[in-house]
């Protein structure tokens, strides 16, 4: 079990030395995420956890990398804080992980992606140097901005041991509401318009297909759920902002909904997000409707806010072929950003890489010139 950075660093500069390709791994919650990898060693680093400094008064709060999202939860809890993370998935992942992964959930709409949660990290790099970044130091003397740029690298850029994060206050009041909507086009676009002109955006508002919403325990029916949080004054507003988009009453909802929400992507046999312009999303939710309507159990999930639209197709639904059929059906043509989250070997072909070009290759061999962090996980010819 690695115990210390220094620890991590010696076992990096040895791999580096011999040529040891490393799958680096958190808690293992994602392991079957993003491309293959081929590795001849696993770097694991559940055991080098622990939260190593919080300061409530600063609202900040630093964690090695293998400390569970639970652990800090409950740290912050207890001074009335909270970190605005929901990675799909649990949160007995691991800290290290959401921030290498940029995983996010729901609540991303009210409080933005890990790089918005993000201070300051420690990393080591494939030739096994310890390098931080953030605070005062947000660019190294090449250059870099070392918080932004490791994040999402999935640890091809090195291996985060620790990271320090923004933490929010706990809303005074917080309600989870549910609407049935109507898919009719115009009624669709009438909403999110509505949606995006809101004056206070809510905490999460995700549009859920009627698959999923029976899947996590609702009626089977579209259902637009919404996290709405803040003081009496202000949660008032926010449920008067609501009732104004005229698209029908808001029922009060289970808050459980977005717990079963982040893990319903556990055992598909493939799930992939596609980001769009947000003023596109209802057309987007139509076409992407009608493309999964075929394969039977498939669902969808999307934020109007962020124009982003995930997709999943069931271990127990899926036909071979089917995850590459339904993602040419929806990416044929295309304009926005795709990203893969588990998909069948087969199935990576269909997505192109997104660090294929002449920069992206140059950032990687500064920071891991041996290439042996993580290999193809971008991309098998990365």
């Amino acid at each position: 079990m690695t115990t210390t950075t220094a620890e991590i660093a010696e076992r990096i500069r040895d791999a580096a030395a011999h040529g040891t390709r490393l799958r680096v791994i958190g808690r293992g919650h994602w392991l079957a995420a993003n491309r293959p990898v081929q590795a001849d060693a696993t770097l694991p680093l559940d055991g080098y956890s622990g939260i190593v400094d919080y300061v409530p008064g600063d609202f900040t709060l630093t964690a090695r990398a293998g400390t569970t999202l639970a652990e800090i939860a409950r740290a912050a809890r207890d001074q009335g804080q909270w970190l605005a993370l929901d990675p799909l998935g649990s949160d007995e992942g691991s800290i290290g992980a959401t921030v290498a992964t940029a995983s996010h959930g729901p609540h991303a709409t009210g409080f933005g992606t890990p790089r918005d949660h993000l201070l300051g990290l420690e990393f080591v790099t494939g030739a096994g140097d310890v390098v931080r970044g953030g605070g005062r130091v947000v660019k190294n003397v090449a250059g870099f901005d070392l918080v932004r740029l490791s994040t999402g690298a999935w640890g091809t850029l090195g291996v985060i041991t620790e990271v320090t994060v923004r933490l929010r206050a706990l809303p005074a009041e917080q309600q989870t509401l549910a609407l049935a909507v109507d898919e009719d086009a115009p009624i669709l676009e009438r909403l999110t318009s509505g949606l995006r002109g809101l004056v206070t955006a809510p905490l999460a508002c995700e549009l859920l297909s009627g698959v999923l919403a029976a899947r996590i325990g609702l009626p089977e029916r579209p259902v637009l759920a919404v996290h709405i949080g803040g003081n009496a004054e202000s949660m008032r507003a926010q449920r008067d902002a609501l009732a104004g988009l005229e698209a029908g009453a808001f029922a009060p909802a289970d808050d459980a909904l977005w717990t079963r929400l982040r893990a319903a992507g556990a055992g598909a046999a493939a799930t992939w997000r596609l980001s769009y312009r947000p003023s596109r999303f209802a057309h987007t939710w139509i076409e992407g409707r009608e493309s999964i309507a075929p394969f039977a159990g498939a669902w969808m999930h999307g934020s109007p806010l962020r124009g982003a639209v995930r997709y999943a197709v069931p271990t127990d639904a899926a036909e071979p072929g089917s995850p590459e059929r339904l993602l040419r059906a929806l990416t044929q043509p295309f304009d926005g950003v795709r990203i893969g989250e588990t998909l069948p070997a087969r199935a990576w072909s269909v997505l192109p890489s997104r660090a294929m070009d002449r920069l992206s290759r140059g950032v990687r061999t500064a920071f891991d010139p041996r290439g042996i962090l993580n290999p193809g996980i971008l991309g098998a010819s990365e």
